[in-house]
C-alpha cells in the first residue's frame, strides 16, 4: 500500500500553503488537503485484500442507531433462537447473544483511529512524498486493527460453530494438509449446508468458497505435485507397504507445478496469510479461544450467503466512511502539522455455519 499524491501545480501549492506563518491560511489548506483525502483513504481501505474484507459492508448515517432485521436473514424453517456473534470493543473476542429470529438485531459499534504529524519544514519545502507517507501510515494502522478486529470475531465464532451437535472444525490426518483433508472438509461444509427445507441446496457449491491458509498450508497444495495422495489401500485399510504409494494424475501434477502461486484450488479461493501458522498470532488466537494447542488452522468460508456483516457509519458533512481532519493541538512553536482520522464501525457473523476449518497438530 502507497498513496502518492501527484506533483501537480495545484497541489504543490496546496502543500505549501499548509506550512503558511497566517494560521487561517495553513488551517484552511490542511482541511481542503483532508477533504480531499479521507475519501481516498475509505477507498484504499476497503479494496485491500485482507480479512476484513470478506464481510459485507452496510452503511448507515452517523447518528442512526442500525439494526438488522433477522427474519430476512435466515430461512422460514430456521429455530426461533439463533446465536450472533459481535464484538463490542476493537480487538475483543467475540460474544454470542441468543436473539429471536423474529426481531430487530441492534449491534454495537465502535471508532478505530489513529493520528499522524510531521514537520512543517517537509510541507513548506513540498515534499509530497513525506506527506503521501504519512496518510500511507494513517491508512496501515486503521487496516491493522481492522485486521485483529475481524480475525478475532471470525476465530471465536468457528471456534464456538456446531450444527446438529457437529464441530466445524476437523483434525488433519498428518502434520501437512493433503488432498483427503480437504476432501473431509468439503463433504463437511455441504452437510452443514443444507437447503432450507434440510435437504439438497439448488447450488451444490454451497459450503466452501474460499480457503484462508498460512504459507505452511499451501506449500501441502504444492506438494501434492510430486507426494502421493491415497489415504486408502485396495482392500479399503490404511495403505499397506505392498500396495505402495499412489501419485496424483498427470494432468493435476501438471496443473499444481504450472500453478505455483494457487490462487484456487478446485475451483476454491485461496487466501494466504502470515497470520496463519505455527506460534503465528491468529493461531494463538484460536488456540486461546479453542482451549487447543494445534500448530496451524485452515479457515474455510462460504461467501454465497450472507453472514459477515460489517456496519460502518458515513459522516454527516462528507458522506464518507473515513473521517479525517487537520489536527489542531500543535502550537506555532513546536512547528509541527498534524492529523487525525476514524470510522465507525460495527462487525457481526449472523450464521457461523458459513464457517468451517481443519486444524493441523
Amino acid at each position: 500500500m502507497n498513496i502518492t499524491l501527484k506533483r501537480t501545480d495545484e497541489q504543490v501549492e496546496l502543500v505549501k500553503a499548509m506550512a503558511s506563518r497566517n494560521r487561517d491560511v495553513a488551517y484552511e489548506a490542511q482541511m481542503a488537503l483532508a477533504e480531499f483525502i479521507g475519501p481516498v483513504l475509505a477507498e484504499v481501505i476497503n479494496q485491500a485484500p485482507t480479512l476484513s474484507n470478506l464481510f459485507t459492508n452496510f452503511q448507515f448515517n452517523e447518528m442512526d442507531s442500525p439494526s438488522i432485521p433477522l427474519d430476512l436473514y435466515y430461512d422460514v424453517t430456521a429455530p426461533d433462537y439463533v446465536k450472533v456473534y459481535s464484538t463490542s470493543v476493537p480487538g475483543g473476542l467475540p460474544t454470542n447473544t441468543v436473539t429471536p429470529t423474529a426481531s430487530e438485531l441492534k449491534f454495537t459499534t465502535y471508532r478505530l483511529d489513529s493520528a499522524v504529524d510531521f514537520d512543517k519544514r517537509y510541507a513548506a519545502k513540498s515534499r509530497l512524498d513525506v506527506v503521501g507517507k504519512s496518510f500511507t501510515r494513517v491508512a496501515q494502522e486503521i487496516l491493522l486493527k481492522q485486521e485483529s478486529t475481524s480475525a478475532n470475531l471470525i476465530l471465536g465464532s468457528l471456534a464456538d460453530a456446531t450444527t446438529n451437535g457437529n464441530a466445524h472444525t476437523q483434525a488433519a490426518t498428518g502434520t501437512q494438509l493433503i488432498l483427503a483433508d480437504f476432501n473431509s472438509l468439503l463433504t463437511l461444509a455441504k452437510r452443514i449446508n443444507t437447503a432450507w427445507t434440510g435437504g439438497t441446496p439448488e447450488n451444490r457449491i454451497k459450503g466452501v468458497t474460499d480457503l484462508i491458509m498460512s504459507p505452511e498450508a499451501v506449500e501441502g497444495l504444492r506438494a501434492m505435485a510430486y507426494n502421493p495422495i491415497n489415504t486408502i489401500s485396495k482392500v479399503g485399510g490404511t495403505t499397506p507397504a505392498d500396495t505402495g504409494p499412489i501419485a496424483a494424475t498427470d494432468e493435476m501434477r501438471n496443473a499444481i507445478y504450472q500453478n505455483a502461486g494457487i490462487p484456487e484450488f478446485y475451483g476454491i479461493s485461496i487466501m494466504e496469510i502470515n497470520e496463519l501458522g505455527e506460534n503465528q498470532k491468529f493461531t494463538k488466537v484460536w488456540n486461546a479461544a479453542k482451549g487447543s494447542a494445534n500448530s496451524d488452522l485452515v479457515i474455510g468460508l462460504d461467501r454465497s450467503r450472507e453472514s459477515l456483516f460489517r456496519a460502518v457509519a458515513l459522516d454527516a458533512e462528507s458522506g464518507s466512511e473515513f473521517t479525517l481532519l487537520a489536527d489542531d493541538q500543535y502550537s506555532v512553536r513546536q512547528q509541527k502539522i498534524g492529523y487525525y482520522g476514524s470510522i465507525e464501525e460495527g462487525r457481526m457473523v449472523l450464521d457461523n455455519r458459513v464457517l468451517t476449518g481443519i486444524t493441523i497438530g
